[in-house]
């Protein structure tokens, strides 16, 4: 069982640059992050195996809530390259959720009905090493503004499309000059109704929810929801909270989504706490997702049996509306398919 669950803060941080620069300033490699968090040698080839294949990207808003010197630290299980991301198992794939086969405009993916995903950044303020993206081919996949025609005329023919996804990558490591310009396009749209945003930048830096991303967030006409990306309680410190009432008072919706993650919140006290914790920062829990099988992913499985099990022990420790639904995303289905 966790035991690491940190509900205040741990210790005071003054994040005064920038988002920007705080982004350009992120770890990047793995001997300087086991170097600031005091981790022994023993990690570091390891780590280097696993930012070989993908690279390693931990900013410092995100590192100041990991324990120095705990290598079981369940935010830095989440960043930490392995060794063990070198193994290959047969059915941890490149592709896991077969995006490929649902692209019909350059930056655009729609796999659900009544909705769009737009590719709005090939970046990310963290590298999570358990993201199903790891190996997308963001580079066939970040259109420039004569691009993004294509996608936009897609959504404009389509009148069933209700709602249009940001995604990415993390849509909010664009700057926001291109975003509000592509929220101004989806607004020209009749029929759309709803703007989803898909982010973990006010989790990893919570400086992004500036003046600057406020401002054309509130001027929009269309629905907003933000999803955030939490997986553990100890992400959430009060920057994070703030970032969460600043993105309130934009008029947004905020639910999260979480990854059920092996050493990281696979047990029931640890889920526990971070629904009630996301409520405190005035999130809905929303999705618990089992991991998708990418390649590189395999050390963080939780078995669905198990999953399930845990899932129905933590309803005897929630209310209804603070119980996320346990999920698998199986490419062809029509939706996200309850456990």
């Amino acid at each position: 069982m966790q035991e690491n669950i940190i509900i205040a803060d741990k210790r005071p941080t003054t994040q005064t640059a920038s988002w920007q620069r705080q982004l350009s300033q992120a770890i990047r490699d793995p001997a300087t992050l086991c170097q600031r968090l005091s981790l022994s040698d023993e990690w570091l080839p390891g780590a280097q195996t696993g930012h070989q294949l993908f690279d390693i990207c931990v900013p410092d808003a995100y590192l100041s809530r990991i324990t120095p010197g705990d290598p079981d630290d369940p935010l830095l299980r989440q960043v930490l390259p392995l060794d063990d991301e070198a193994l290959t198992p047969h059915n941890y794939v490149t592709d896991p959720l077969e995006e490929a086969d649902h692209q019909p405009a350059k930056g655009l993916i729609q796999k659900y009905a009544g909705r769009v995903l737009l590719i709005a950044s090939p970046n990310c303020a963290i590298n999570c090493r358990y993201c199903f993206r790891r190996h997308f081919p963001y580079g066939d996949n970040s259109p420039s503004k004569a691009q993004w025609q294509e996608a936009l005329d897609y959504l404009r023919a389509d009148t069933s499309i209700h709602e249009a996804i940001l995604s990415g990558g993390d849509p909010l490591a664009a700057n926001d000059r291109q975003l509000a310009w592509l929220v101004e396009q989806l607004e020209s749209i009749p029929h759309l109704k709803r703007l989803r945003i898909h982010t973990r930048l006010p989790v990893v830096i919570p400086d992004r929810v500036d003046d600057a991303l406020l401002g054309w967030l509130a001027s929009t006409h269309l629905q907003k929801v933000v999803v955030l990306h939490i997986n553990h309680a100890n992400e959430i410190d009060q920057a994070v909270i703030d970032a969460c009432s600043r993105l309130k008072q934009a008029g947004t919706t905020l639910l999260n989504q979480s990854v059920l993650l092996r050493g990281v919140n696979d047990d029931v006290a640890t889920l526990a706490v971070l629904s009630e914790r996301l409520f405190e920062a005035d999130i809905l829990p929303y999705y618990l997702h089992v991991l998708d099988p990418v390649q590189g992913a395999a050390h963080f499985d939780v078995p669905d049996k198990e999953a399930r099990e845990l899932v129905t022990e933590l309803r005897d420790h929630l209310p209804g509306f603070l119980m996320p639904q346990l999920v698998r995303e199986i490419p062809g289905k029509g939706s996200k398919t309850p456990l």
